[in-house]
């Protein structure tokens, strides 16, 4: 059993809904959820919850509060676009910061806090891996670190040597947005350049989006190995 609440934080840009979820008993962590390019939906608040019922307090950062909040349609992208209005890395970290003080105030340590991102949220998690030192970091398919698909957002494998935070990368090689090559650019990048634990998975067919089981894309192999994968990873690292 989980239980949720919506709370709200202060940002340099103005106030920022979070949405809340708490396992019962007491938890073994807390877990920073940073949604995909469609906002905080039905899923991104599914996968807080799933993150509660495995022990976590985990919380959802609202990132499009800026443009006034909202979500988008996974069958509609001229919806998305309008929602990234004043959304820059800047920004995206000091929304985190205030996520990260929310739980610091519930109790938690950095080293007791994760960060799991899909989709922009997977770009983001590896963004903050390089400008904080959290727990653990997971990215699902983070398109943008090596390859620029976002005209506000620019590529972050230069940054590789400031990894602070230990980092998963999950991937589909069928993603159309995310070539296999630049998968294998960041894994030689991270071997040569990063000083803390890092690890990248590749799944074979899987395309992007495949843990989210709201969309086409979604693969359940895929998705179980990466959820199964994501939990021991946060188990390995948070709180040490």
């Amino acid at each position: 059993m989980t239980r949720d609440a919506t709370h709200t934080v202060q940002t340099p840009d103005g106030p920022m809904d979070l949405y809340d979820a708490f396992p019962e008993q007491k938890p073994i962590g807390a877990v920073i959820v940073i949604q995909e390019a469609f906002g905080v939906n039905d899923y991104i608040r599914d996968v807080t919850r799933r993150f509660a019922a495995a022990g976590y307090h985990a919380v959802a950062p609202t990132m499009f509060h800026r443009a006034g909040g909202g979500t988008a349609p996974y069958d509609d992208f001229s919806k998305v676009m309008p929602l990234f209005r004043g959304v820059t890395d800047d920004g995206i970290v000091a929304d985190v910061d205030a996520t990260v003080g929310h739980l610091r105030a519930a109790g938690f340590d950095d080293a007791q806090i994760g960060i799991v991102g899909f989709c922009f949220g997977g770009r983001v998690t590896f963004l903050v891996a390089t400008r904080r030192t959290l727990g653990a970091a997971v990215g699902f398919y983070g398109g943008g670190i090596v390859t620029q698909r976002m005209p506000f957002f620019q590529p972050l494998i230069g940054d590789t040597a400031r990894l602070a935070t230990p980092w998963l990368g999950l991937f589909g090689d069928a993603d159309a947005g995310i070539p296999i090559a630049d998968v294998e650019q960041l894994r030689e990048t991270l071997a040569r350049e990063a000083t803390v634990d890092h690890e990248i998975v590749r799944y074979a067919g899987a395309e992007h989006g495949f843990h989210c089981d709201r969309r086409p894309s979604y693969q359940e192999a895929a998705a179980t190995d990466g959820w199964k994968r994501t939990l021991a990873w946060l188990g390995r690292h948070l709180g040490r």
